[in-house]
């Protein structure tokens, strides 16, 4: 099923919570069982949409433009491409969407994408290529019917030269044609509630989706949050500490507890919530569980 311009918009400003989750694209026959498996049993949610991840540097894009294509034609699901400037010239992003045109997928995440040695680390653009984000929310906006989302971030970017720096970097996404946007790993509603305040302090109108990934593995969190420039808040280790040697124990407190900060999130004004799955249904299905979300 596409989704083209304004129509996203549309839904997500609608006033009804929405649902969506992210997938990362298989390395293997036995990955992609997973992943299919995954989407099956969320599928049944209805959610707004999904999408599949893009790799850096375009180490997986014909498995995310291949994925996505498959999602758009054998279920009734929304599928969202990710694409990145890293590593591609202004004419390979061009046939990229091009491709995902052709697959019947109708909204793209367009991402500047971070250096092959962190999202601190100094950006050069790829020759030929595109400096931000924005130059490729306006190429998509301009080459296809694309709804076009991009990215935020609770505490800013960590390459942002200041918060509101970062905010105004939002707004220029937005003025380049960006119709909503999606977070970073969110864990604190206070967080999310003050990228709005920030946001709509420069002119920010778009949709904001903060993006859930409940912790199931303290490490495996720890050192995702940290690839993505801040760590885990010390307030949520300390809730965690007394389970680490029960992985059980652990995981039941970590469902709990974003089952507790989406309820914060959507008191807090958020016109949904989207969850990074890791290629696995089952947390997610535990956690609207706990939010009485039912199919």
């Amino acid at each position: 099923m596409t989704q083209g311009r304004g129509r996203m918009r549309a839904r997500l400003e609608s006033g009804e919570p929405s649902f969506s989750f992210e997938f990362f694209p298989p390395k293997d026959a036995e990955g992609e069982e997973q992943l299919w498996r995954a989407i099956t049993e969320l599928e049944p949610y209805d959610p707004t949409f999904v999408s599949v991840t893009y790799g850096a540097g375009g180490s997986s894009r014909d498995t995310t433009v291949r994925i996505t294509g498959r999602i758009a034609r054998e279920t009734s699901l929304v599928p969202v491409g990710h694409l990145t400037c890293v590593g591609h010239t202004r004419d390979e992003l061009e046939g990229i969407l091009d491709s995902y045109a052709a697959a019947g997928v109708g909204t793209v995440l367009a991402l500047r994408g971070d250096p092959e040695d962190g999202p601190r680390a100094e950006w050069v653009p790829t020759a030929g290529g595109l400096a931000h984000a924005s130059d490729l929310v306006e190429l998509a906006s301009r080459r296809g019917d694309f709804a076009v989302a991009v990215a935020a971030f609770s505490l800013g970017h960590p390459s942002a030269e200041s918060l509101e720096h970062d905010a105004r970097v939002l707004l220029a996404k937005q003025q380049a044609g960006a119709e909503f946007a999606i977070t970073d790993m969110v864990f604190s509603a206070d967080d999310y509630a003050g990228l709005l305040e920030r946001s709509s302090a420069v002119g920010v109108d778009i949709p904001v989706l903060p993006g859930i990934m409940p912790i199931l593995n303290l490490r495996q969190v720890s050192r995702m949050a940290e690839l993505s420039g801040h760590p885990v808040p010390e307030a949520v280790r300390r809730r965690l500490a007394p389970h680490e040697q029960d992985p059980a124990a652990l995981r039941a407190e970590g469902i709990a507890m974003a089952a507790e900060l989406c309820e914060a999130l959507l008191a807090a004004g958020a016109p949904g919530l989207h969850f990074y799955t890791l290629n696995r249904s089952k947390a997610t299905r535990e956690i609207f569980t706990a939010l009485r979300i039912t199919v």
